[in-house]
């Protein structure tokens, strides 16, 4: 994709690895502008951005989300990428009593946000040159992680919608792109301090590169072992890889 002259939405852009991509592409001369629920975080990243611009959002509510697109458009009427990165994660129990409202809102927050916050913009970034829009999955869509077997089903199938949208937006200007990375230290289910996750920078300076290619998926190399496995022999390491992580 192009990587600087864009002017670029990125949901949940006030923590995490969207303010670590909020921050980097802002560093490359992109106009920014960040969305997310907890408005103090959004305000800090701004402030210490001179020039991003910040909403608050709830991926949760339809009617929320097509307001913020209306005054997105409105706002800031040229902008041409996407970057649908807003999600939670929680810890399930799928062979036991599952909290159907936890279930509820990891399913409308990771997979259902994305579909609207795309469906509400869509038309507009058809018109505009270099439209890029970016769905952030994870290496758990195709290795599923037991202990949080919603959060991985849904980025499951956020990589199979990705991969519908991008068919169906072939031959217009925006390109369909997908992020997937692996165990990144930031405060999603407490792993900011774990020393087996990937350190948050390398992170972000390792997709930028990929950013910078032609790749429709964005990979680092951490991921890679993740994203190769599905397949008709694809449970073995499903099964050593959630031992693993359970020790």
């Amino acid at each position: 994709m192009k990587m600087s002259g864009n002017t670029i939405f990125i949901t949940g852009g006030g923590s995490g690895i969207g303010q670590g991509l909020a921050s980097a592409f802002h560093g490359l001369g992109n106009k920014v502008i960040i969305a997310g629920r907890r408005k103090a975080a959004l305000e800090e990243t701004a402030k210490t951005h001179p020039g991003m611009d910040f909403c608050t959002i709830d991926m949760r509510d339809p009617k929320n989300i097509a307001e913020v697109a209306d005054w997105l458009v409105m706002t800031h009427p040229e902008v041409n990428v996407l970057v649908n990165n807003a999600g939670i994660m929680s810890g399930d129990n799928t062979g036991g009593f599952m909290d159907d409202d936890l279930s509820v809102a990891t399913i409308e927050t990771n997979l259902l946000g994305p579909m609207r916050m795309t469906s509400s913009l869509i038309e507009h970034l058809k018109t505009r040159p270099d439209a890029v829009l970016v769905n952030v999955t994870s290496g758990l869509a195709f290795t599923p992680l037991a202990h949080s077997a919603v959060y991985s089903a849904t980025k499951a199938a956020l990589h199979s919608w990705t991969l519908s949208l991008r068919f169906r937006l072939r031959g217009t200007s925006v390109r369909v792109l997908e992020v997937a990375p692996p165990w990144v230290r930031t405060d999603l289910m407490g792993g900011r301090d774990e020393p087996r996750a990937m350190p948050l920078q390398d992170f972000i300076d390792e997709t930028m590169r990929a950013f910078a290619t032609d790749a429709d998926e964005v990979l680092v190399e951490r991921v890679k072992m993740l994203r190769d496995n599905p397949g008709p022999n694809e449970w073995a390491f499903v099964e050593k890889f959630n031992d693993m992580l359970a020790r």
